[in-house]
């Protein structure tokens, strides 16, 4: 299998397993990689999901030795145009670069271990960026700095791009994994309508003027305000008192 699919604590791990080429996606691990994220959007279990490589390296991007992606509406890389319902969080290790960061940066979060290097290495191959870099890059980290990294290709080391706001979190070498875990069994410990709703409306209205946008917000919150109302009975009832972090 070149991808791996598996479910603890309400978080889901999706591995690329594909060591011996760092993880480089080929059409198989495309289609893997689909399924895996489709099974995890309908996986009841699964709150919160998250994107990893094995071997220590995240993502060499395509496979250039296959060359045998094809464009389909998901996106080459199997799931680069695809949105799932659910909050993901790409667990960096080694190298995330070339389709491998537009993995990374498909994901709501990341998390990269300290010694991590992020980039656009395709630039020196003239592949062109078509999983999402040229969009999602610079909604990101801002246009100036996305024109940096994506015309000259270099390396980001991973102090850097948590500067740039590329990255959320580090970790240290070996433990991106356990700290992208920690920090999805902290958000799958919250009611997830609201977490669902609050991201979907984000999302919804990141392109949209600020009226549009406000109004986006009230649509997906007056969904659930019946969640909000349970929190509020559960407040008023003692729960999560003095700062406590976790209204139990």
């Amino acid at each position: 299998m070149s991808v791996t699919y598996s479910v603890a604590d309400r978080v889901a791990v999706v591995t690329i397993d594909r060591p011996d080429v760092r993880n480089a996606i080929d059409r198989a691990t495309a289609d893997a990689l689909l399924e895996a994220w489709r099974r995890f959007d309908d996986d009841g279990a699964a709150d919160v999901g998250i994107l990893t490589g094995a071997g220590g390296t995240f993502c060499a991007g395509a496979d250039l030795k296959a060359f045998d992606l094809v464009d389909r509406p998901e996106g080459h890389l199997g799931m680069s145009r695809i949105r799932v319902g659910k909050p993901t969080i790409a667990a960096i290790e080694g190298h995330a670069v070339a389709g491998g960061l537009e993995l990374a940066l498909w994901c709501d979060l990341r998390v990269a271990a300290t010694d991590a290097v992020l980039g656009c290495f395709e630039r020196r191959w003239g592949v062109p960026l078509i999983d999402g870099g040229t969009q999602r890059l610079p909604r990101l980290i801002g246009l100036s700095r996305a024109m940096d990294v994506v015309l000259t290709g270099r390396p980001v080391p991973a102090e850097e791009a948590l500067a740039m706001g590329l990255v959320n979190r580090l970790a240290a070498p070996g433990a991106a994994l356990a700290a992208a875990r920690g920090l999805a069994e902290l958000i799958a410990s919250f009611p997830q309508a609201t977490v669902r709703s609050d991201r979907t409306a984000m999302l919804d209205g990141l392109d949209r003027p600020l009226a549009q946008g406000l109004a986006v917000e009230r649509d997906r919150g007056l969904e659930v305000l019946d969640v909000a109302a349970e929190g509020a009975t559960r407040f008023a009832e003692g729960a999560g008192r003095h700062g406590a972090w976790h209204a139990e």
